[in-house]
């Protein structure tokens, strides 16, 4: 009997330990919604809209496979400004970790009320990963929101891969060209011609018309 009841309590404790030990996963939906669960993500979940003008979604067949498909699902995009402590510092974190990323810098007034519509403040650095906002900095909040997405701890880049050059967050518009002078009409070559006499002259005594 005592056996019996001691093989149930290492039973009930082997079970209890095994709860404990189940991991608990962090999934972001295509929203950027962050929840909580004790399954793994689904593989056929839908992927998060890519944003227009992301050339790192749409240009990474030089990826290895599973990293192109977190690209594709979570494109990555860093907003910046030159001189800004910490978005070199959350560049050189993408770049170190071997994240793909587009970069938008924001110079120009229109750039910041562009960022303003975006993300509701004009604070940098922002990072977007898919449709989630990370305003500011942290390098723990961001490795973790890359974690969840899938993207892995070190880097998988191909040998010579590079980002695109940093683009303005708003395109800038070639000046319009000053339209062409309007040409002056060209004279009327009766215009030059002597008005014709009326009546005979002494040239014309008989007062001919042609």
């Amino acid at each position: 009997m005592k056996l019996q009841t001691a093989l149930a309590g290492l039973t009930l404790l082997l079970v209890a330990g095994a709860a404990l030990a189940q991991p608990v996963y962090r999934n972001v939906d295509k929203n950027g919604k962050v929840t909580f669960s004790d399954q793994p993500p689904s593989a056929n979940a839908p992927a998060a809209p890519a944003r227009a003008g992301n050339s790192v979604a749409s240009a990474g067949g030089g990826l290895p496979y599973e990293l192109r498909q977190v690209v594709q699902r979570y494109p990555v995009t860093l907003y910046a400004s030159e001189d800004c402590g910490p978005c070199a510092a959350g560049r050189s974190l993408l770049v170190t970790r071997g994240v793909p990323f587009d970069e938008r810098t924001v110079k120009s007034n229109e750039d910041v009320a562009a960022l303003q519509r975006l993300s509701g403040q004009s604070s940098l650095p922002l990072l977007t990963i898919g449709s989630q906002q990370l305003k500011g900095f942290g390098d723990a909040e961001w490795s973790q929101y890359l974690d969840a997405a899938g993207y892995p701890k070190s880097s998988q880049l191909p040998a010579g891969w590079r980002n695109g050059p940093a683009q303005p967050l708003v395109a800038q518009q070639p000046a319009a060209e000053p339209a062409p002078a309007a040409a002056a009409p060209a004279p009327s070559p009766a215009a030059d011609l002597p008005a014709a006499a009326n009546g005979p002259t002494p040239s014309n005594p008989a007062g001919i018309r042609f």
